[in-house]
């Protein structure tokens, strides 16, 4: 059977919405982006806390997200990149599911370079209806955009 989607802690993420796909390892485009241009990396087995993770699905995810950044910051121009992961609900986790978020900078888009963090903690959670999600096909689109920039590699278990 033919895989058709991933899941994203108790999300269904469908593979349109993927851009890269590796053994112990997935990208996605973000349903509510803090910046445009900002995109997830999470492990394919669904685990919460990162110290959950094995030796080798760390080493795959930090693989993904090294060659995730590499695209988006090219795609976008960007200057600089902000990785992080948000390990648990204080640390404001609002998907229980380790990701790695890669978000393009440029000088200017915070008033100082550590409000990024203020955004992604203090900003309404993903699951909170004041943040609006973007549609089904512009995220498909996003999606193949980098799919094809990332080229025929962009899925190793094919």
């Amino acid at each position: 059977m033919a895989l058709s989607a991933f899941r994203f802690g108790p999300i269904s993420i469908p593979l349109e919405q993927v851009f890269l796909i590796s053994k112990l390892s997935y990208a996605l485009v973000n349903l509510k982006p803090v910046r445009p241009g900002h995109v997830l990396v999470a492990t394919r087995r669904p685990v919460a806390r990162f110290n959950d993770l094995t030796q080798s699905e760390v080493l795959d995810l930090f693989t993904q997200a090294q060659r995730v950044s590499k695209v988006i910051e090219r795609v976008s121009s960007a200057e600089s990149l902000t990785l992080c992961i948000q390990d648990g609900d204080k640390a404001g986790q609002s998907v229980p599911h380790v990701h790695l978020h890669v978000i393009p900078r440029f000088e200017g888009d915070f008033a100082t370079n550590d409000d990024i963090y203020d955004a992604l903690a203090h900003q309404p959670r993903v699951d909170n209806p004041e943040r609006t999600p973007r549609s089904a096909n512009d995220m498909a689109s996003e999606a193949l955009r980098l799919r094809e920039e990332i080229g025929s590699k962009w899925n190793e278990i094919i």
